[in-house]
């Protein structure tokens, strides 16, 4: 069977097409500008250069349009017609506690995504908008849901219970939900898979550093604690955002500052962070670029970053009484061999021991541990489209 992955923003849609038979990427693209002027569509079939088509796209539904002509098109095409794509796979950011796993999407499940639409303002109704023009392009094509916040519903109250009357979680679903599920899963599955050891029997704490970060602790395969929280704001210190605060600077800083309504906000998630620290910027590059040169806001925002990343791969070791393996992903945790170092550095007396060799590498599966090393390191490239095309395939299937 064929799967066609979707995962659509507010303007922009990325989608792949796999071959599950054997797991196969065949094509990958980019739409771009959806609804603005100089709409763009990036194809790739793979093995093949990228093929290019600036068109207007007045919304979702014409862009899934171009979506659907690119992978049929006799050149750079994977498929005669679309009757060879068995399913769609649909990336849906919040199903709130609603759904503890992916689901066949059917009018009850899109009824239930729009309730969620306030937990997520900015990621639903993107994410609906895709599911909706899939169904009107291929109303006989079964489509899955796959949901950012489901592999965390196996948290206990514990974990995901705020410290406020509980008649607000009572009343609007206000508890911790995290992020980055689709990540976590794929890598503690890998990390399963390369060490040999059955997934029940391990404690993993899965790294997920990108310019949106989280940590998790996953107990036996299910997710026990995290990071993020009732949106993706809380947590490690970010490229733009601030991590976890002292909730009363959001008070002080609009009465310092005569802040309007939202923006205190809009500070915390987009000015924040790492970028808020140095004033240079959130890209991790740019940082330690900077930091060489001498620029001491820089190299602390790159402190601050790796002291949010210990201070939670400590506090889940002590949740799990223990842990078997640290797995990195996502940019900065794939590619950053500094960051790496500098996370793991000093946690010898917790059996994690860096090989400073073996962490010369980027974007590679590949283990970076000292053979010494009571907890193993892992490196692994996350892949969420393909972990959104196995659920898809299974569902189907089922």
């Amino acid at each position: 069977m064929k799967v066609l992955v979707i995962n659509c923003g507010s303007s922009s849609l990325k989608y792949q097409v796999l071959d599950m038979t054997n797991e196969v990427l065949e094509c990958k693209g980019l739409v771009e500008r959806i609804g603005m002027d100089g709409s763009i569509i990036t194809h790739e079939k793979i093995g093949m250069d990228k093929f290019v088509l600036e068109t207007p796209m007045e919304d979702h539904k014409a862009a899934i349009g171009h979506v659907l002509d690119a992978i049929q098109d006799p050149e750079h095409g994977v498929v005669k017609d679309m009757s060879e794509i068995g399913a769609v796979g649909h990336r849906v950011v919040h199903a709130g506690e609603k759904f503890a796993e992916s689901v066949l999407i059917d009018d009850e499940v899109i009824k239930a995504l729009e309730e969620c639409v306030e937990l997520a303002p900015l990621h639903n109704p993107p994410n609906l908008l895709g599911i909706a023009a899939c169904r009107e392009l291929m109303p006989n094509t079964p489509m899955v849901g796959v949901f950012d916040t489901a592999f965390h519903q196996t948290m206990p109250p514990e974990s995901y219970i705020y410290a406020i009357p509980y008649e607000y979680y009572e009343k609007h679903g206000i508890r911790r939900y995290g992020f980055h599920g689709t990540s976590h899963k794929y890598v503690a599955e890998r990390a399963s898979d390369i060490l040999n050891v059955n997934l029940d029997d391990l404690k993993i704490i899965t790294c997920h550093l990108g310019n949106g970060a989280s940590v998790s602790a996953i107990k036996r395969g299910k997710c026990i604690d995290t990071s993020m929280g009732f949106t993706p704001l809380e947590g490690l210190v970010m490229g733009t955002r601030s991590g976890d605060i002292d909730p009363a600077i959001v008070t002080f800083i609009r009465e310092k500052e005569n802040l309007d309504q939202g923006v205190a906000n809009e500070i915390l998630n987009k000015k924040s962070g790492v970028l808020g620290i140095s004033g240079v910027s959130s890209d991790f590059r740019d940082l330690e670029a900077a930091a060489e040169e001498g620029n001491e806001r820089a190299l602390l925002a790159l402190k601050v970053f790796a002291h949010k990343v210990r201070f939670y791969i400590g506090a889940y070791i002590a949740e799990m009484n223990g842990v078997d393996a640290i797995v990195f992903t996502a940019g900065v945790g794939e590619n950053d061999i500094g960051m790496r170092d500098i996370i793991c550095n000093d946690l010898g007396n917790l059996g994690i021991k860096l090989d400073l060799v073996k962490n010369k590498v980027r974007g590679k599966e590949t283990i970076i541990s000292r053979d010494d090393s009571r907890v193993k390191i892992l490196l692994i490239p996350t892949n969420e489209e393909l972990m959104i095309a196995r659920d898809t395939y299974n569902i189907v299937n089922a």
